[in-house]
């Protein structure tokens, strides 16, 4: 996959603040970037196409729903990434976030913000522990050795078609990893690194936004537990 086609889908709400930096940080191994506005009501969609991003509306709220949209509006393409638009993860550690599904050694490579370097502050008590919760299930379940749920991920675009994904919100990255072992697909962690986010975070900072994340990846968890298959 010497000349693969990479693209990037982006889910944002709001982040203007944050997401022309993004942009601006996205390697050129990139062929396209897209921004999958998830009902923002700020100027995210316009910011995007300034910096030649295509831009895919996706009203109703949902992380998942954002993440479908956009991998509806990428068509065809070799490896997809999927990046947070709030400024805390380094774009520039795509490439050895990438680097082993070009290498023909994994099909989805999650970036463990675990195993990098951490801003003081970038993750939160009720963060560490959900990772590590869930991870610990899905080394019960699956055998796993995932640290993270980390939104930075690459995956080939044949297994991702796979994977066949549902989750509509916040259980969308248990669920990808969770498929992902159930298939037997090759899964490879790399380290990388992550900082305080621009603005607030829609799921950790509210008290909701926690309960209701955490109540989501639990049920995904137990969901793919017990559904043969897919």
């Amino acid at each position: 996959m010497t000349e693969a086609v990479i693209k990037v889908v982006i889910p944002a709400r709001n982040e203007q603040e944050a997401l022309g930096k993004v942009l601006m940080e996205i390697p050129e191994l990139v062929s396209a970037v897209i921004v999958a506005d998830n009902g923002s009501t700020d100027k995210t969609a316009e910011i995007a196409r300034k910096h030649g991003a295509q831009v895919v509306s996706v009203p109703e709220p949902g992380y998942g729903r954002a993440c479908l949209a956009g991998i509806a509006q990428a068509g065809d393409c070799d490896i997809i990434v999927f990046l947070d638009g709030d400024a805390s993860d380094y774009p520039a550690q795509m490439t050895e976030l990438v680097a082993p599904i070009l290498a023909g050694e994994a099909d989805l490579v999650i970036g463990s913000r675990v195993r990098g370097q951490r801003e003081k502050g970038s993750l939160t008590p009720q963060q560490r522990f959900g990772n590590a919760l869930a991870c610990q299930l899905m080394r019960l379940f699956w055998g796993s050795r995932f640290t993270d749920l980390g939104p930075f991920r690459a995956i080939r675009k044949t297994a991702l078609t796979q994977l066949d994904m549902e989750a509509p919100t916040f259980g969308w990255t248990v669920e990808m990893q969770a498929r992902a072992l159930k298939q037997k697909l090759r899964c490879a962690e790399v380290p990388v690194d992550y900082r305080r986010r621009i603005g607030k975070s829609k799921i950790s900072g509210t008290v909701r936004g926690v309960i209701l994340a955490g109540f989501y990846i639990l049920t995904t968890i137990f969901r793919e537990a017990v559904t043969p298959g897919k």
